[in-house]
């Protein structure tokens, strides 16, 4: 499995994770998109309203046909939508991401440190490679070290 890190220093997740969702969709991946239920709130808005000529099509695990949800918002990691992919966009890291092909774990200065102890608890896990991103001074994604 891969775990992607990325490091909002530069960018808030409300301009980086919208991005990630639309290649996953162009893709044909589906997504499972975790966090605490105030932020999750302010996600569900922000995928309808991220761009004046587009949307991405979601839905909350406590609605209606959740299976049905390319995004699936949720405060759990459980992928009723058959997500392969999941994002964590608290901060937090929950150990139930390694059940799946890909985690996109964001976190800012806050949770520097969950971060870190998060890359280090999966760094001798044979079963996980792990990436780390951060944004350079033009504000492009790098890979780093």
């Amino acid at each position: 499995m891969l775990v992607d890190f990325y490091h909002l220093q530069k960018s808030p997740l409300e301009r980086v994770l919208p991005r990630i969702c639309e290649r996953l969709l162009d893709g044909g991946e589906r997504l499972l998109l975790v966090a605490e239920p105030t932020l999750l709130q302010q996600l569900d808005e922000l995928l309808w309203t991220y761009a004046t000529d587009s949307f991405l099509p979601h839905g909350h695990s406590e609605a209606a046909w959740p299976e049905r949800q390319p995004i699936l918002l949720s405060p759990t990691a459980n992928p009723v939508n058959g997500a392969a992919n999941i994002a964590l966009a608290d901060g937090v890291w929950r150990e139930q991401a390694l059940a799946f092909a890909r985690a996109f774990y964001f976190f800012d200065t806050r949770n520097l440190d969950n971060a870190r102890g998060s890359w280090r608890m999966l760094k001798d896990r044979p079963d996980v490679d792990r990436r780390y991103w951060k944004q350079d001074e033009q504000a492009k994604w790098v890979q780093g070290p």
